[in-house]
């Protein structure tokens, strides 16, 4: 059944995948109160890109209220939200948008459970301050019975044959089975030029983002909103996991992106990254741009940070 769901442009309860042309407003407005588990987004930062249109702070945050109070409406009272965003820069300064954000969800009764930093390695270099390589997760609920499911999102255990040492549970194995808890520190390649996912959207995020949360937030059928969808990520990782999806964009070229993406989705021939996949190693990979052609000596690679972790430390 699920390979045979078809993409909508109208919300109905009955349907599966609901791709939205237009505004995020005008879709949440046919959207039933209460309804939705998760809704989970990365809106316009403000800063200019192809799909936004630059907007003085206030009236931004205007915007953004806006649709947080129609989210809001329409979230179940198990359900979570999740509000995915980076900086605003203002003449070289930034402002982190997840401070200035945050007291609209408050003020709407939401509580916050995480704020979730997200890692990356690539992005813009920057001359006169230190590189940007993170974004945030926001996550609200609506109340304190809210869906989280731990178990489908546990990572690997970083020491699996650890035991007790002392106690009642002497000699018996110390960490839980099925992994640990990932945490709120995640480290995700961003999406870049030459990831397997990259489409014409510039600030496109990547699947396996977004598993995490539906995975953790949500149960089998339960309905995942994404008032900015973009390029169909959101409703990718929900459908993959046996969720009904929706989302609404403005943009045409994203909108034919995300049903073509979609597709790809049900047919099974989407090529994503794989949750949990190993952050690159080049030195493992056996990558030969490793050494500076500025300075070819035979101490000129990196011997702390390339070979470090096979010293062997002692103590004198």
């Amino acid at each position: 059944m699920f390979d045979k769901r078809k993409i909508v442009e109208k919300f109905a309860l009955s349907e599966h995948i609901v791709v939205y042309p237009g505004d995020c407003l005008d879709l949440l407005k046919t959207i039933p109160n209460e309804s939705l588990k998760l809704i989970v987004t990365s809106p316009p930062y403000n800063i200019g890109k192809e799909y936004e249109r630059r907007l003085k702070l206030e009236s931004y945050l205007e915007q953004q209220a806006a649709v947080i109070r129609e989210c809001v409406r329409c979230l179940s009272p198990k359900g979570s939200i999740c509000w995915q965003v980076g900086n605003y820069v203002d003449n070289g300064a930034i402002i982190p948008l997840d401070t200035i954000l945050y007291p609209i969800f408050t003020g709407l009764g939401l509580k916050m459970r995480n704020r979730i930093i997200w890692h990356f390695e690539h992005g813009l270099h920057c001359s006169r301050r230190f590189s940007g390589r993170y974004e945030t997760i926001i996550w609200f609920t609506k109340s304190d019975d809210y869906t989280f499911n731990l178990d489908p999102v546990r990572v690997p255990q970083k020491y699996p044959g650890k035991k007790y040492f002392k106690g009642p549970n002497v000699g018996k194995y110390s960490s839980n089975p099925l992994g640990k808890n990932p945490g709120d520190l995640w480290v995700i390649p961003n999406v870049k030029s030459n990831h397997v996912e990259k489409t014409e959207h510039p600030c496109q995020f990547p699947v396996e983002l977004i598993e995490r949360l539906v995975l953790s937030m949500t149960n089998e059928e339960d309905w995942v909103l994404d008032p900015f969808l973009g390029v169909g990520t959101s409703i990718i990782a929900a459908i993959r996991h046996n969720r009904r999806g929706a989302g609404a964009e403005i943009v045409p070229k994203y909108i034919e992106l995300a049903k073509e993406r979609i597709q790809q989705e049900l047919a099974g021939t989407l090529r994503t990254r794989p949750m949990y996949k190993p952050i690159y190693d080049p030195v493992e990979a056996g990558n030969t741009l490793i050494e500076a052609p500025w300075n070819k000596t035979k101490d000129s690679k990196q011997l702390l940070l390339i070979k470090e972790k096979k010293v062997k430390y002692h103590t004198r």
